[in-house]
Formats: structure tokens, C-alpha cells, sequence
């Protein structure tokens, strides 16, 4: 794409790129973590910095505590009143939404709805069998949500077993196939068990009306509103990354975002912005007071995009390297490997929640933040809400104090 020859500043590394702390502070900003989304319902901080990934752990309350405060309480009554829900969206994962994407989240995950058909097939289950059992479980589904094991009492032989080869193949009945393609359908969504997202309990009940009812939107029209809202989030950033996040290709991807006519953030970056957010970055002016947040391991600042290691200053790259707590080497560097605290967006610590002790476990890369007041009172905020309103900060469905605890035991030493 074409760049209109700007000036150097202050902010544009010495080849023309925008410097990597510039990047940081716009992210920061963006994201809603400079404040600016205090007090904001979680519908608007989900529709202002982005769907929130959703793994079976805290990851969403994470995420709206740390841009607008929201209580455990006010983020479950929202999931109740159905402002926002948790869905398969982007390449067919599960992120948290607000009520105004249900729609084109459920249209850019469908075609990855059916990724265990081939499985099922192999074991011998026909296309016919699974639109008997989808239909089924439509007529067994009323007012009332159901568990699974309600749904295969009501459904009967519809859904049958797949033995000890079904087993082998993670796949052990028939019945999750169907509850599966009927989500990514829109005609049934799943009610978590408790009202809460920080577990994989769920019940079912029919989606009336069906959030898709109403949508016109093709598939490649689907995916050009998924890169408006990508760019508008987590801008600017990199075809590669835009990839990555709706599961699409090279060509694919350049087709999808032609009609947003995207800019490059300076003359020789490949990162790229909307016109009107183009703007307003190169108009931004970073601010040079601390501010903290802590955030889930897979926020959105770097998890929408799978790149940790633009918010790591140079002087702290090998530290961040070596704190992988058990994975592959460098792989901090991709996904954080511990949940992050950030000044500014730029990554200078992290922290695990320790529940026996009732506490945050924290290490700072920073000796200046490491002993700034502000920076205490960011973690004793944190710790607070989880100890009182989570009881737990699980990052995943598998997570626990005893998988943690040599996590905490290293960043104890660190620190």
C-alpha cells in the first residue's frame, strides 16, 4: 500500500518505523488501559478494545476489571441479561461478546464449526445421523436449559456411543457434535453452569430468536467486519497477524481488507491502521506518567495478535526469554507464559494469584516501578477482586494451585 512521506519524529526508529514504545502507548491507550473505560458496562469495553478470549479461566473478568472495574457480580449479571455471551467466534474459539457482534461472531467462526466431521466420519458417523440428532436435540431443548447428560436421555437413540476407537479419538458420543454445530448455527447457545466464565459447566437452551436471523452478511463480508474490528483494536499491526486471528490465508486475508483501505503507521512499517485511527495516532502523543494494570496471560494487548515481544523493552528481552516457567525457550516471547503487568503497554512484571495464601505473586523487570507506590497499589487492587470476588485466578479449564505452585515458587525466588 501507498505511504505519504512524512517527517521523523522523536517517535519513528532511525529506518522510518514507528518505534516500539510509541506502538506500546497506542495499544495501551486503545485497549482501554489507560482508564478511559472506567465505568463503562462490559458490552462497551467489549465493543471498544475487543472480544475477550475465554478458555475456562478468568481471562474475561481480567479483562473488564482491569479497563473499567467491573465486579464479578455486574460482569455474571450481564452474561444473565444476555448483553454479552460467550460463543465460538474467531476461527472457531470461544471469546466472550457483546451482544452487537453475536451475529458476525457467530458468521466468522461457522465454517470452523465442523472441524470433528472428519473424525466422526472415520468412526462411521454419517452427515444423515448427525442432522437426525441435531433435530433431536432442537425438540428436546424448550424453555428450560438442559445438561448433556438431560439432552441424551430426551434425544434416546439419536445420539449413541462410539466405543473404546471413539474414545481413542477424543471423541466418546455423537451428542457433542450436534451440540456443537447447533451453537456455531446460532440456534442453541450454552448457559454456564453457576452464571459463571471461569469454568466449562454448561447447560443448553434454544437461542430464540437466532442472532443470525437477521444477518445478511456473506462470508467474506463476515471476515472484512472481523478485520475493521482487529485493526480497530489491536492496531496498528501486521497482515500475519490479522491471519493468525481469523485463521485465514495470505491472499485471502489481502482480499478481505481491500474495501477498509488500511494505512501504514509510518513509510516503512507493515503495520497498518484504518484511515480515521490513522489520524489520530500520528496526532497521539504519548503520555510519560507511570500507569499499571495487571492483566490475564491472555489479554488482548498480545494475545489478539500472538506477539508478547513488542511490549518488551530491548534491556528486558532475555529475562522475559528465560521466565517460560517450563515451555519451550523463547516461547514468552509469543504467548505469556504467567499473567502480565504493564506501564504504559510495555511489559514490566508478572503475577499468579496464590490461593492459599490469599495473594498476588508478582516480580517487576523494572527497579524504578518495582518500588513506585503506584505500582502496589495496582497489585493490592488486583489481589483484592480476586480474592474476594474470583477466590481463584485460574488462566485455563486445567489450571490449578497445585499445577501453579512451582510458578509461584520460581517467581518467589525472582523476586
Amino acid at each position: 500500500m501507498p505511504a505519504t512521506k512524512r517527517p521523523r519524529t522523536a517517535d519513528t526508529a532511525p529506518n522510518g518505523a514507528v518505534s516500539d514504545a510509541r506502538l506500546r502507548a497506542w495499544w495501551w491507550q486503545r485497549q482501554g488501559l489507560d482508564g478511559s473505560l472506567r465505568g463503562k458496562t462490559p458490552a462497551d469495553v467489549l465493543e471498544l478494545a475487543g472480544w475477550a478470549r475465554s478458555v475456562g479461566g478468568v481471562g474475561p473478568y481480567l479483562t473488564l476489571f482491569a479497563r473499567a472495574g467491573t465486579s464479578r457480580e455486574a460482569a455474571d449479571a450481564s452474561v444473565a441479561k444476555l448483553e454479552i455471551h460467550e460463543l465460538p467466534a474467531a476461527r472457531g474459539c470461544t471469546y466472550v461478546l457483546p451482544a452487537s457482534d453475536f451475529a458476525l461472531g457467530l458468521a466468522v467462526g461457522g465454517p470452523f464449526g465442523d472441524a470433528d466431521t472428519k473424525t466422526a466420519a472415520k468412526l462411521g458417523v454419517t452427515e444423515k445421523e448427525i442432522a437426525k440428532l441435531c433435530d433431536a436435540v432442537l425438540l428436546a431443548l424448550g424453555k428450560d436449559a438442559l445438561d448433556p447428560e438431560a439432552i441424551r436421555a430426551a434425544t434416546g437413540k439419536a445420539a449413541r456411543n462410539l466405543g473404546d476407537e471413539g474414545k481413542r479419538k477424543g471423541m466418546i458420543t455423537t451428542l457433542p457434535l450436534a451440540l456443537g454445530r447447533l451453537q456455531s448455527s446460532g440456534d442453541i447457545r450454552r448457559v454456564p453452569v453457576g452464571g459463571r466464565l471461569d469454568q466449562q459447566r454448561y447447560k443448553y437452551v434454544r437461542w430464540t430468536p437466532n442472532p443470525l436471523a437477521k444477518s445478511n452478511l456473506s462470508d467474506t463480508e463476515a471476515l472484512t467486519e472481523l478485520g475493521r474490528r482487529f485493526f480497530r483494536w489491536v492496531g496498528p499491526a501486521t497482515m500475519k497477524e490479522f491471519q493468525g486471528f481469523a485463521g485465514i490465508g495470505v491472499k485471502a486475508a489481502k482480499d478481505i481488507v481491500a474495501p477498509l483501505q488500511l494505512e501504514p503507521a509510518a513509510d516503512e512499517s507493515d503495520r497498518l491502521l484504518l484511515p480515521d485511527d490513522a489520524k489520530v495516532f500520528r496526532a497521539c502523543v504519548p503520555t510519560t506518567e507511570p500507569r499499571y494494570a495487571l492483566v490475564s496471560c491472555i489479554d488482548a494487548i498480545a494475545a489478539a495478535r500472538r506477539d508478547v515481544s513488542m511490549l518488551v523493552d530491548e534491556k528486558d528481552r532475555a529475562t522475559v526469554e528465560k521466565l517460560t516457567f517450563g515451555e519451550r525457550p523463547g516461547g514468552g516471547l509469543i504467548d505469556l507464559t504467567a499473567n502480565a503487568i504493564l506501564d504504559r503497554g510495555r511489559l514490566i512484571g508478572l503475577w499468579e494469584f496464590d490461593s492459599e495464601a490469599g495473594e498476588v505473586v508478582w516480580i517487576a523487570f523494572d527497579a524504578v516501578a518495582k518500588k513506585a507506590k503506584q505500582l502496589r497499589a495496582a497489585v493490592d487492587e488486583t489481589e483484592a477482586f480476586v480474592r474476594d470476588q474470583l477466590g481463584d485466578a485460574r488462566s485455563f479449564s486445567l489450571d490449578s494451585p497445585k499445577s501453579r505452585k512451582p510458578k509461584l515458587d520460581a517467581m518467589r525466588r525472582l523476586a
